[in-house]
């Protein structure tokens, strides 16, 4: 028994010991991490976006536009604004407004809740050469004029021959060495430059078709790129130089070639919807008007064709070789001869009108608004003409021969020479209200914001002074 007891006091012992040799006691577990609460969802909404919406050429705020993000639709008040309560991330925004293009554009709403958008109106742009599908050289709705202030300017490397097209806030202008240019209306930066294989020479103006750019070179080629980066799309090959600058309608780019052929490209197929040959060269750029296609050639004829098939409605001739391009405006068409040293008019149905006899060489497309038709001539004169009769209203001598195609905006008609300027005279008066000290070949393009002065190689950006620019606002 006592052994027992024994055995039992030494277990108690030891065990004693074991639970007090130095050795702390073991501590409590540690109580879970909570988990972090997650982020804010960049998905959820952050309270309300802010969309402003600004005309990009009047810089004006555009009022009752509507303007849909997330889902929802709003309009704009009289301050151009609209505000949404959507998520803060990346949105597609739509944006229409009536008299202005519709416009679809992505936004990032993350880091800033108040976004412009700019918006255009087409009867503001300057889509092709000549300004109008009937190469009117007279766009009706820019209303700019002189005295001007020059904002920016930009050299381009090599001769400029025919003038910039606009769309949408930027410039888009070939040189010589068929290199394309996009440059900010505003700024004057380029976005992007397009270098033709091979570096053709060209001599036409590019055009503006939705969110393409097409342009010719005298290598025969048609290059068609995409407006908002530059990169080539597609191309086609005429197999023979051209010299007509774009005309796109409906989707189909209308021009003729030094080999005689008229084509009408369909851009959207990629393949030719018709072509025929005229058998004389063609360096005219074509017209359309009144669902006639016009054109000249070589043999001085004026071709009247149906832009659906290109048969032909009728011919008429002047006295020499037509260089430049026939403009078409209330019922008349107005063509030049180079070496008939001419201006001639035909009704649109084709009967002879008049014809005006310059000194030299009509080189020089013509210009027609306010009833009042204007040419230059190798002889160095800028004539202004009644477009109804011919009769010469006034002509201001420019100093040197005149090669490339008068321009009226506003009721100025501009003209540039080998003087090197630009001249600008009252279209109905004759009065010189405007000379700007460079200027060989087309002299003006632009739109509702700022007008474009061609020099040499190098374009000049000019807006009205600002005290001229409140006259015209009242």
């Amino acid at each position: 028994m006592i052994v027992r007891l024994l055995l039992v006091a030494a277990l108690v012992a030891l065990l004693a010991g074991c639970g007090s040799s130095g050795h702390q006691a073991a501590p409590a577990p540690p109580k879970p991490t909570p988990k972090p609460k997650p982020a804010p969802s960049s998905k959820g909404p952050h309270g309300k976006l802010k969309v402003t919406i600004l005309d990009g050429d009047r810089r004006v705020r555009v009022r009752g536009a509507r303007v849909r993000l997330a889902g929802k639709s709003e309009r704009t008040d009289r301050h151009g604004d609209t505000e949404f309560k959507a998520p803060r991330r990346r949105l597609d925004v739509f944006v229409s407004a009536r008299g202005y293009s519709p416009t679809s554009v992505r936004l990032n709403f993350r880091h800033r809740k108040w976004q412009t958008i700019r918006i255009y109106q087409p009867d503001l742009q300057w889509p092709v050469y000549g300004a109008t599908k009937a190469r009117t050289q007279a766009p009706t709705d820019i209303r700019l004029r002189p005295p001007f202030r020059l904002i920016w300017s930009r050299g381009l490397g090599q001769l400029i021959e025919f003038p910039a097209v606009v769309w949408n806030g930027f410039a888009y202008i070939g040189n010589q060495r068929g290199t394309i240019h996009a440059i900010s209306m505003r700024s004057g930066k380029v976005a992007w430059q397009h270098d033709t294989p091979g570096a053709p020479r060209m001599a036409s103006s590019p055009a503006v078709d939705g969110e393409e750019v097409v342009y010719h070179t005298m290598a025969g080629h048609v290059y068609v790129l995409n407006r908002l980066n530059g990169h080539l799309k597609w191309s086609y090959n005429a197999g023979s130089a051209i010299e007509s600058s774009p005309l796109v309608v409906h989707g189909i780019d209308y021009f003729g070639t030094a080999g005689g052929q008229i084509y009408a490209l369909d851009l959207l197929r990629h393949k030719l919807r018709w072509s025929r040959s005229l058998g004389a060269k063609i360096t005219s750029s074509a017209a359309i008007e009144h669902g006639r296609l016009f054109i000249g050639d070589y043999a001085g004829r004026l071709w009247a064709l149906s832009p659906a098939t290109g048969a032909t409605r009728w011919i008429g001739t002047v006295n020499g070789k037509i260089y430049g391009t026939p403009a078409v405006a209330h019922g008349r068409v107005f063509v030049p001869s180079s070496t008939g040293n001419s201006l001639t008019a035909f009704t649109t149905s084709g009967r002879y009108l008049w014809r005006d006899t310059a000194g030299y060489y009509v080189y020089s497309s013509p210009a027609v608004a306010h009833g009042v038709v204007c040419f230059g001539s190798y002889d160095g004169w800028f004539y202004g003409a009644s477009a109804a009769s011919g009769r010469i209203l006034w002509r201001i001598p420019t100093g040197g021969p005149i090669s490339g195609a008068a321009v009226i905006v506003a009721g100025i008609a501009y003209v540039g020479s080998f003087s090197h300027r630009i001249i600008g005279v009252g279209v109905r008066s004759g009065r010189r209200v405007l000379t700007f000290p460079h200027g060989d070949y087309v002299p003006v393009s632009g739109n509702g914001m700022r007008l474009l002065l061609n020099g040499f190689s190098r374009i000049y950006a000019v807006e009205p002074r600002r005290s001229h620019r409140r006259r015209l606002a009242r």
